[in-house]
């Protein structure tokens, strides 16, 4: 590279340039693993409503690609009680620790009757219709954070452990179990909110 030559990164209205490559891409992937700054007054409290959101703040969750809020509804409407569902069929795409999403994605899109995740994919609030069945780790996310946000009872994640069992958090005990998927718990959808 001639001395005279920059390398620029942009994301938005963050420009890096130098013509040091190196510095460049090292800069680059912290920016990409940050999320952008937003204005402390426009993020509500954790455990308090986010207006327009549909729900309450349940508090920034890493993910595995990059981090986003949790919004938790409330309400008697917000929570049902259902069995996981399809006991004794264990549907691949829905295994994973962290990404509710994608497991409520792949229990609703399929031809066996899952009741939980369909419960959640359903839910809406404030013109939202992404919601979904949490995955066990943001369950125990939720638990650490707005555990008071939940009735004191067990609920079940979207994440399965067997053809028989899924993973179902007490919000009471900070628990998280395997139970059988005939068994009645209760529900709560959650969405994602991304800065």
């Amino acid at each position: 590279m001639q001395a005279n030559q920059l390398t620029t990164y942009t994301r938005g209205d963050l420009t890096i340039s130098s013509p040091d490559h190196e510095a460049v891409l090292k800069l680059a992937s912290l920016a990409i693993v940050a999320p952008p700054a937003a204005s402390a007054s426009c993020i509500p409290a954790i455990g308090e409503y986010w207006p327009g959101e549909g729900g309450i703040n349940g508090g920034l969750f890493q993910g595995s690609d990059r981090p986003y809020y949790l919004i938790v509804p409330t309400g008697a409407d917000a929570e049902g009680k259902f069995e996981f569902g399809s006991c004794g069929e264990e549907l691949d795409g829905a295994m994973s620790p962290h990404d509710g999403m994608t497991n409520t994605a792949d229990l609703v899109e399929t031809d066996n009757d899952y009741p939980a995740a369909r419960f959640c994919a359903k839910f809406e609030r404030d013109g939202h219709k992404d919601y979904y069945l949490m995955a066990r780790r943001e369950a125990s996310f939720l638990e650490g954070t707005v555990p008071q946000s939940f009735s004191q009872a067990r609920h079940w994640t979207s994440s399965q452990y067997s053809a028989h069992y899924a993973y179902d958090m007490d919000f009471e005990t900070g628990w998280l179990y395997c139970n059988d998927k005939t068994s009645k718990r209760l529900v709560r959808p959650v969405r994602r909110k991304y800065f």
